[in-house]
């Protein structure tokens, strides 16, 4: 099997839903990457506190972002840091983006640092609203410069597998790039791609489809 590194950026810069691997007899469900998946346009239902929280209208979507832009904006001025905050909703979720100079703290390491600011934020939306967001934050464009370094990391896989007919084994992604990789390979005819292990080791394999 291949073994294919992700290219990194001198300064670093969300979702899968595909069957799993089993690793060492186990199999991890990718279930746990369903809050990070924007080829859902809507949430089916969420539980939070035992009662069932049904798909929230794009009103109730918007309502979000602002509390995240609010959030954001207070952590900024504790910081110091001056960004533009823009907020919307998009592909049924809400979305709040940062730009400005000075922001490559916010996003750290292989994107580590945003992954961790917006898991905060979401849970500042759950303390307001009482339920659960699938908000997707992004800083100085980190997510659209990611998603073009994985599409290119996705197409060399799928070159190796047609040229090979051997599997391909990418190195271990968040949930956000793992989905970036998917949505890749599955455009594409003659293969597929399947994660195995866990996080924060969990990869994608690309393999030869049936």
């Amino acid at each position: 099997m291949t073994e294919t590194s992700i290219p990194r950026v001198e300064q670093p810069l969300d979702e899968e839903d595909t069957a799993p691997l089993a690793v060492n007899g186990d199999t991890e469900s990718d279930e746990s990457d369903d809050d990070d998946t924007e080829a859902d346009d809507t949430d089916t239902a969420a539980v939070a506190g035992g009662r069932e929280k049904k798909a929230a209208g794009e009103g109730e979507l918007f309502r979000q972002s602002e509390i995240a832009a609010d959030y954001v904006e207070g952590l900024l001025d504790i910081l110091d840091y001056d960004g533009d905050i823009d907020e919307l909703v998009a592909g049924g979720r809400p979305v709040v983006e940062v730009v400005g100079a000075r922001l490559q703290n916010l996003v750290g390491q292989r994107g580590a640092t945003l992954e961790a600011l917006q898991e905060l934020t979401r849970l500042a939306i759950f303390r307001q609203t009482g339920t659960p967001s699938r908000l997707l934050l992004d800083v100085g464009g980190y997510r659209t410069t990611r998603r073009k370094e994985l599409a290119a990391v996705a197409k060399n896989a799928v070159e190796k597998v047609k040229e090979y007919g051997e599997p391909v084994r990418l190195e271990a992604m968040s949930a956000f790039e793992r989905k970036c990789v998917h949505d890749v390979v599955n455009a594409m005819s003659g293969v597929a791609s399947e994660s195995e292990g866990v996080e924060p080791n969990r990869r994608i394999v690309v393999r030869p489809a049936d």
